[in-house]
């Protein structure tokens, strides 16, 4: 692995993920034999917004490989709330950390984090912006379930101008053969600009945009539900006239393939109805295993011991 750090999902190459894929394989064929390649390394979690899967996911992944963690969930645990900067805290974390993990509100912090560390930075979030292990997790899913990454109609659905997942496999998956996109969503909570224009359009990839589930579902190969994110909202009216706009039922179920799979970053809200957990297509569990197992291969892979 050339890279240091994992900051945006475009950091690495199809061949670099590949390798990622592979490794992320063999962990889950033989998981023994990477029990121990991290002993006597540390990861440091930072997380200056809220987490639950994303979180655990790290710090199991390093614990599988026999490594410590350390860190802290929320920032007032920090300095931060006695008003250290970000740059210090990096600085400081990478003297007694060999890898750092980060969530961050503020597009562009993993960014910066990786201009003051000393050791590989993985953007566990920024904002809006970006989530590249989610992107990882979701490319992993895609490649076990589907068996390969091309050629796939993929259904976006929900909150797509907040959901830095959705940017992220968006700019991920256009670089594979055959990648169609539906967008669905309000047109309140459509994909940013730059996303239609500095991917999309720029990379001549087949998309189109549509209001209703219902209408296009039978088409996708795969569904990507999304929650609408009321942390992501300056106005509370507006969140609760869109935040019931998506509920994928059995009812909506039943118009899609037999082998499409739906996939959901989650945490949900009420955007799938626990139903259509009973369904086989469902594999938004499935998908948060494959997250440790791709983590535990990237940590392994930036920290250069495998």
């Amino acid at each position: 692995m050339t890279k240091k750090h994992l900051i945006d999902p475009m950091d690495f190459s199809k061949e670099e993920l590949e390798e990622i894929f592979n490794l992320a394989h063999q962990i889950i064929a033989n998981p023994k034999e990477y029990s121990n390649v991290c002993d006597g390394k540390i990861l440091a979690t930072l997380f200056y917004e809220p987490s639950t899967r994303t979180r655990f996911s790290f710090e199991a992944a390093m614990m599988r490989l026999g490594g410590k963690i350390l860190g802290f969930s929320e920032p007032n645990s920090s300095s931060t709330a006695k008003g250290e900067t970000l740059a210090d805290t990096i600085t400081m974390v990478s003297i007694y950390a060999d890898i750092i993990a980060m969530r961050h509100p503020k597009e562009g912090a993993a960014r910066l984090a990786s201009m003051y560390s000393e050791v590989p930075v993985i953007n566990a979030g920024d904002g809006g912006h970006q989530h590249p292990t989610q992107t990882l997790t979701d490319l992993l899913t895609i490649k076990s379930l589907k068996e390969g990454l091309n050629n796939h109609v993929i259904g976006l659905c929900g909150d797509l101008k907040n959901g830095r997942t959705v940017h992220s496999l968006i700019k991920a998956m256009s670089r594979y053969e055959g990648t169609k996109f539906i967008l669905i969503s309000p047109k309140e909570l459509s994909i940013p600009t730059y996303i239609r224009e500095e991917v999309l359009l720029k990379n001549n990839v087949e998309f189109r945009e549509v209001e209703k589930l219902e209408d296009v579902i039978e088409e996708l190969d795969i569904l990507y539900m999304t929650r609408i994110q009321k942390e992501r909202f300056f106005n509370e009216e507006e969140y609760l006239r869109l935040k019931d706009s998506y509920i994928l039922d059995v009812e909506k179920m039943k118009l899609a393939k037999d082998d499409m799979i739906v996939m959901h970053p989650l945490p949900r809200v009420n955007e799938i109805d626990i139903e259509v957990d009973k369904d086989k297509r469902a594999s938004y569990f499935k998908q948060a295993e494959y997250g440790m197992y791709v983590r535990m291969a990237l940590i392994a892979k930036l920290l250069e011991v495998v």
